[in-house]
């Protein structure tokens, strides 16, 4: 293999694994309803929070606003609780309370840790669409 043909190959698995479309594999993630939406191809919000989360809570508004909102009317939000669900955790590749992770159907398109501003929420949930 050439050089250029390596660092081309190289940034392709980079790109994916920051987007934990590489490692990630919907079908093991054990959050019930979870596997029947990504099968449907729905878009799906993975909010991971803890109660004494100072950022899941200036979240969880921001959130549910956007839920009732039309564009979002098929939205499917399963929340993760940090504290107890470590094996979802896991499953995520989740190391951070207030991290939001969007589906595209089966695909994880992106996800962010503690985003507090609504239009940036808006743009993340934006990609399940």
């Amino acid at each position: 293999m050439n050089r250029r043909t390596f660092v081309l190959a190289a940034t392709a698995i980079a790109s994916l694994a920051s987007t934990g479309a590489l490692a990630l594999n919907v079908r093991e993630i054990e959050i019930p309803g979870f596997a029947k939406a990504a099968a449907a191809g729905k878009p799906i919000l993975i909010h991971v929070t803890a109660p004494w989360c100072g950022t899941c809570k200036i979240q969880k508004p921001i959130v549910s606003k956007l839920e009732k909102e039309p564009a979002f009317r098929d939205l499917v939000v399963f929340n993760v609780d940090f504290d107890t669900q470590k094996e979802i955790l896991r499953d995520l590749q989740v190391q951070s309370q207030s991290t939001m992770i969007v589906f595209k159907g089966e695909r994880e398109v992106d996800r962010s840790v503690g985003e507090t501003d609504p239009a940036a929420i808006e743009a993340l949930l934006k990609k399940a669409l």
